[in-house]
């Protein structure tokens, strides 16, 4: 539990400062320079995705296992063969990303424009590769702080630079801004990964370097190991990623069936997913850690056949993601023209905020889930419910958001019914696959105290009669109050659990 605090911790400042580039960002180069950028980044991500390989995952799993019985040997094999395996990769599809920018923002994006960010942030695919390595390897050995304090790092980084390139660029057109923003991410990991190699060096529990070929040569087995879990881990991430990078396309495809032009399109898109998304996923700092903190406790509790402790670990992951989840998006919707107003200086979004909120409880839980799959090796029937997701919202897309009607909110549409799918599929695999009991009672309570704390908000945000950044504050403040009040009423909230996190 306290590797999970750090991660919450790490996860909510990481968070806030990534907010704070973002809305820099957004105030310097607008609704069409974010989605310029927002445009290249599922490119980003699926390369990043083939060249991590799903190892991550296999390599936090594979350490922790090693290390609870005291064999070094292997876990420096898991390490040889996963970089052996990402820098072969990244020497693979670095240079192949660089080659099709062109066609992709051409023909794809229908805005010639993209590809300026596509090549700027190109080389982060190998520096994220090597750094996603060590990060699995610290989390198998549950050490959180390199992986909580690598990610403060990277951003504090971002933030330092972004206002500075953007600037810089910025009289060279808003592509050329949207690209600076891109090279600040780039420094931003590279400063990240020098600090997990210095970490790990300076801790010195294994030699990479000393027969590292010899390693390698001898790695069948760990390579075999390491595909088992990576694989169907792949297949799982690539099937978003996939989805991912089609968004964009379809989105761009779609609005202009609808009869709106390219620049509009990337404006629109620029709105959703770089204003309304970031937001509504900011709560998801908690439910990722309880999500990289579930893995290698429920696999060391499934190794020993503890089935109790595995059923405890869900269910209190679950509930402190409906907790936090809860708020959220109570908040969200209350005050999504307040929010928006505040961060972005313009308040044309929270209309998606609104229509997205109450269902975005499905997506706080949506990590957990995925992470009992995989630490109970079915990441292959996770790979499967992603599959009919990322089917269901692409084709969702293309139907509403080419709807003159619709435009663009069917897009926001479609990609909530999405994650709700995969959420609900992830629950009935992990019902069919392990005896769980079911916590009706505790869910009615969840769903109640949402609703009556919304009921307050609704009320009484209207009758604050102070500045718009006072409002916001005291109307959040209000809620949580109340919000904690209820659940406390409620017994949703555990002290001594709460005890442990700060042990």
């Amino acid at each position: 539990m306290k590797g999970t605090m750090i991660l919450i911790v790490a996860g909510l400042l990481t968070r806030i400062l990534g907010f704070i580039n973002r809305i820099v960002v957004a105030r310097l180069i607008g609704e069409e320079g974010v989605g310029l950028y927002m445009m290249a980044v599922p490119t980003l991500v699926l390369a990043i995705t083939i060249t991590q390989f799903g190892l991550p995952v296999a390599i936090s799993k594979l350490v922790a296992e090693a290390e609870a019985v005291g064999d070094r040997r292997k876990v420096k094999k898991i390490l040889v063969v996963s970089l052996s395996i990402t820098i072969v990769l990244s020497m693979i599809f670095f240079p192949a990303l660089l080659a099709i920018a062109p066609v992709l923002s051409q023909t794809l994006f229908t805005d010639a424009r993209v590809y300026y960010p596509l090549v700027a942030i190109a080389p982060v695919v190998p520096i994220v590769a090597v750094s996603s390595v060590l990060r699995g390897y610290f989390q198998g050995r549950q050490q959180m702080k390199p992986y909580a304090y690598s990610q403060l790092l990277e951003q504090a980084v971002r933030i330092t630079l972004i206002a500075a390139f953007t600037t810089a660029f910025l009289p060279y057109g808003i592509e050329y801004a949207a690209a600076g923003a891109m090279v600040s991410a780039v420094v931003g990991e590279f400063v990240s990964l020098v600090y997990l190699f210095i970490t790990f060096k300076r801790k010195k529990p294994i030699r990479i370097r000393y027969r590292f070929f010899a390693y390698v040569k001898e790695g069948k087995d760990t390579f075999v190991s390491l595909m088992r879990i990576a694989v169907p881990t792949l297949g799982s991430r690539m099937i978003g990623s996939i989805a991912w990078f089609f968004e964009p396309i379809v989105v761009a495809q779609s609005l202009a069936l609808a009869g709106i032009t390219a620049s509009h399109a990337t404006k629109q898109y620029g709105e959703l997913t770089g204003y309304a998304l970031p937001l509504l996923m900011l709560p998801s700092f908690i439910t990722y850690a309880l999500a990289t903190s579930l893995v290698p406790a429920i696999s060391e509790a499934a190794a020993q056949k503890q089935y109790r402790l595995i059923e405890y670990r869900l269910h209190q992951a679950v509930r402190l993601s409906l907790l936090a989840g809860g708020l959220s998006i109570v908040v969200l919707y209350v005050l999504a023209e307040e929010m928006m107003q505040l961060m972005y200086g313009a308040n044309g979004a929270a209309i998606f905020v609104k229509v997205m909120a109450p269902f975005f409880i499905f997506y706080y839980l949506q990590g957990p889930l995925q992470a009992v799959l995989q630490a109970l090796d079915l990441a292959k029937e996770a790979m499967t419910n992603s599959l009919i997701g990322a089917i269901v919202k692409t084709a969702l897309i293309f139907w509403l958001a080419s709807q003159p009607s619709l435009g663009i909110m069917g897009a926001a549409l479609a990609i909530t019914v999405g994650i709700m799918v995969v959420t609900l599929l992830h629950a009935a695999t992990i019902v069919k696959a392990i005896s769980l009991s079911l916590y009706v009672k505790q869910y009615i309570a969840h769903f109640l105290v949402i609703v009556s704390v919304g009921t307050v908000g609704h009320w009484i945000v209207p009758l604050l009669p102070f500045s718009l950044l006072t409002k916001t504050i005291v109307a959040i403040t209000i809620m949580a109050f109340v919000y904690l009040a209820l659940a406390q009423s409620f017994r949703l909230i555990e002290k001594d659990e709460f005890r442990q996190l700060f042990r």
